[in-house]
């Protein structure tokens, strides 16, 4: 585990712990004053099975921990499937990794799925979200991304523009959502120096997103639902999903979608004959 794996572990910890209460893990509550938020060191390391002496260690960055205490400890601390995942990767205990190089280019499966995916908006996201391909109908709904430079083309820092404020009806749960993914790649590659420059960047210009980074919030691409102000054919709920490339698991197919019958589906296709009437944002993919 590297210098900085270590210190975001301690800090993640330790932000978890300040969420929880006696009450919450089965401790008594005197109801008594305490000197910090949530759980103490020691209340942690009692229910882990531990000594305090090795958990505060940890939380400090000074010991490599083990699978069966770190498995422990997430219990203790009642994480999440993505936060247990984020944690594990930032110990270094997923077996067999191999350091991945910066540059990644699109699958080319993946790039002849895009042009065939007419009437729905699709892309292709890779590591540190970086936006590797996307569609003619993905551009239209999202945007130009390529009138984007490429060392911008990414998502997480994409959707901290003006412009993406204004496309979220919920900005502020898509933004917390793009920023716990971010993170979670962080914990892939925390050494990365593109990494490290994109959260140093958004940190220094955005005060929400230096906010919500210190939360230690984190998430995996999964599936879910977000609602559009769409500039041509308005209100968009779409339902969005992602599609794990098997040849290469850092590349995700993300698409856009809405059931059968509801007023969604129907403004997708009209944005479908929009671009088909030749109103095209022209796809590509980065190189």
């Amino acid at each position: 585990m590297t210098g900085s794996a270590a210190r975001e572990l301690g800090d993640f910890l330790k932000t978890r712990r300040a969420e929880l209460t006696p009450r919450s893990v089965g401790l008594p509550d005197s109801g008594a004053p305490r000197r910090v938020p949530g759980l103490r060191r020691e209340e942690v390391a009692l229910l882990a099975a531990i000594s305090t002496d090795y958990y505060t260690r940890l939380e400090q960055g000074r010991i490599d921990v083990s699978e069966p205490v770190l498995a422990a400890i997430a219990r203790v601390l009642k994480l999440d499937g993505d936060q247990r995942e984020y944690v594990f990767e930032l110990a270094g205990k997923e077996t067999g990794r191999l350091r991945r190089p910066e540059v990644q280019v699109v699958n080319p499966q993946l790039q002849r799925l895009l042009d065939d995916l007419a009437s729905i908006p699709a892309m292709v996201l890779g590591r540190q979200m970086d936006v590797l391909a996307w569609n003619e109908m993905g551009a239209a709904l999202v945007g130009d991304f390529g009138r984007i430079p490429e060392k911008d083309r990414n998502y997480a820092k994409m959707i901290f523009s003006d412009r993406m404020r204004g496309l979220y009806a919920d900005w502020e749960a898509a933004a917390l959502l793009a920023v716990a993914q971010l993170r979670m790649e962080v914990a892939r590659d925390p050494d990365s120096p593109t990494l490290v420059a994109l959260v140093e960047e958004l940190s220094e210009r955005d005060a929400d997103f230096r906010r919500w980074w210190a939360e230690h919030h984190v998430a995996a691409r999964r599936i879910g639902a977000k609602t559009l102000n769409h500039p041509v054919v308005g209100e968009l709920t779409v339902e969005w999903d992602t599609l794990t490339c098997s040849t290469d698991p850092d590349q995700h197919l993300t698409i856009w979608t809405a059931a059968p019958g509801t007023p969604t589906r129907d403004r997708l296709r009209l944005l479908a004959a929009w671009v088909a009437d030749g109103h095209s944002l022209a796809p590509g993919a980065a190189s």
